[in-house]
């Protein structure tokens, strides 16, 4: 059964499918939010906004999840520090499973899901030096 989505959250799962990356703002206290919420964990003010972040950040912490073959194969799970000060769960792409490294400089992609129609996640992969300049 498909969980449903109302109010903020709604709102980031739908600007994902659009291919647009969001994340709030609170106008009050000035910091960055994520987890999607009506109201700022940091000050309690319901005057956030939805800004687009540079989808730029670190991994925090990773971990290689075991899987067979013919099940898909081993995939990460990684924590990722976006540059804007929130953190995220989400996985690193490109590269092997095991090779994901703490400190890793990783960028946002949104990817479809092929199993699903219309449907799609956040993705990082591994940041190269042309893509900072």
């Amino acid at each position: 059964m498909e969980p449903i989505l109302q109010g903020a959250e709604k709102h980031y799962h739908d600007s994902l499918k659009k291919g647009c990356f969001l994340i709030q703002h609170c106008q009050c206290c000035m910091t960055h939010v994520f987890y999607p919420r009506m109201i700022c964990p940091h000050c309690g003010s319901n005057q956030l906004e939805w800004v687009e972040p540079t989808g730029f950040g670190r991994v925090y912490s990773t971990t290689v999840v075991k899987r067979k073959e013919e099940s898909g194969g081993d995939y990460n799970v990684a924590l990722i520090s976006l540059d804007e000060g929130v953190r995220l769960m989400s996985r690193v792409e490109g590269i092997a499973p095991a090779a994901v490294s703490i400190d890793l400089r990783v960028k946002a992609r949104i990817k479809s899901i092929a199993e699903q129609e219309n449907e799609v996640i956040l993705v990082f992969v591994p940041v190269e030096e042309s893509d900072e300049l």
